[in-house]
């Protein structure tokens, strides 16, 4: 006797034959008892698992990754228990130990009373996806880093210094503290650029970069503000450090030799600087540059290679 198939049958089969033919993981879970009634043939292809290594949800959850799986885990039951549909991204594990991400959509089934009885969802493969959103976000921080650094030297340049200190004078006001500024020209540098070259010149200023950087604190600022001028800035300092530190620097440069084709060259610098209190002084950030700067005019029109200091400006 030949038995047909019901309406019911045919209906089964096809919704069967749709759910396992997408490329997402379909899966059930049985509310009461928190295993799986269902996860789909896809696991193998997408994780690499077998159907029967998901038995309960605390196989799924060990699959997440570290970073990720109390959030995901505490949000899948918060919202599951108010009947909420909802969907995460994460990583999770595949056989080989790497992570992919993943987009899990959740719906909740709830009995006449709005409990909840099972949970079911599709899994999506958006590591694709998430690799690419990645590699822009490092791509755009390289980008703003760049557009802050000065690309010869490694420094700052004449963008972020004025943000910078721009910043760092309202601080200063809030407070009261104080902001050294110290200005330096390379001596002589359009002369040594025509005896040696513009590369050798190019050595030259990042090796005089590399030093500056030596000598100040992580929170302080190296910038190149010109072709061969240099501005520092160091915050709750006193005249007298920053005199000192100057003094240093001017030394060091002096002393120290850059090599060009096999040979030795020396050069030396010129020095402007200054101390402010921003909360108590009249004058503003472009005024205390143009006095900083005048300074650094005296040093050079003073026999060079010599550090000059305004007074303290109130």
């Amino acid at each position: 006797m030949n038995i047909k198939p019901t309406e019911q049958d045919n209906s089964e089969t096809f919704y069967k034959t749709l759910v396992e033919s997408t490329k997402a993981l379909p899966w059930q879970v049985d509310w009461q008892t928190m295993t799986f009634s269902y996860v789909g043939p896809q696991i193998k292809e997408m994780f690499g698992w077998n159907v029967e290594d998901w038995a309960g949800i605390s196989d799924w959850a060990e699959c997440i990754h570290p970073d990720e799986r109390d959030r995901v885990v505490e949000n899948c039951l918060e919202q599951s228990m108010k009947g909420v549909a909802h969907e995460a991204d994460y990583r999770i594990l595949v056989r080989g130990g790497d992570y992919i991400w993943i987009r899990d959509v959740v719906h909740v089934i709830c009995n006449e009373k709005n409990e909840p009885i099972s949970l079911v969802g599709l899994m999506f493969d958006i590591h694709a996806q998430k690799s690419a959103e990645e590699e822009l976000i490092l791509l755009k921080q390289e980008l703003e880093v760049l557009s802050y650094q000065d690309c010869l030297t490694g420094v700052a340049n004449r963008r972020f210094y004025d943000a910078f200190l721009v910043r760092e004078w309202e601080l200063a006001k809030r407070n009261c503290s104080a902001i050294s500024m110290i200005m330096l020209d390379i001596d002589f540098f359009k002369q040594y650029n025509d005896c040696y070259g513009h590369h050798a010149g190019d050595i030259a200023l990042q090796v005089i970069a590399n030093t500056l950087k030596s000598w100040v604190r992580d929170t302080d600022l190296v910038a190149r503000i010109g072709g061969e001028e240099f501005v520092i800035i160091i915050l709750g300092s006193t005249e007298r450090k920053t005199f000192e530190v100057a003094e240093r620097i001017r030394i060091q440069i002096e002393k120290t030799p850059i090599m060009q084709n096999g040979g030795k060259s020396f050069l030396t610098a010129s020095f402007g600087m200054g101390v402010i209190f921003p909360y108590i002084s009249e004058d503003s950030v472009e005024v205390f540059q143009q006095k900083v700067d005048r300074q650094l005019y005296c040093a050079k029109q003073d026999g060079r290679n010599q550090v000059k200091m305004s007074m303290l400006t109130m």
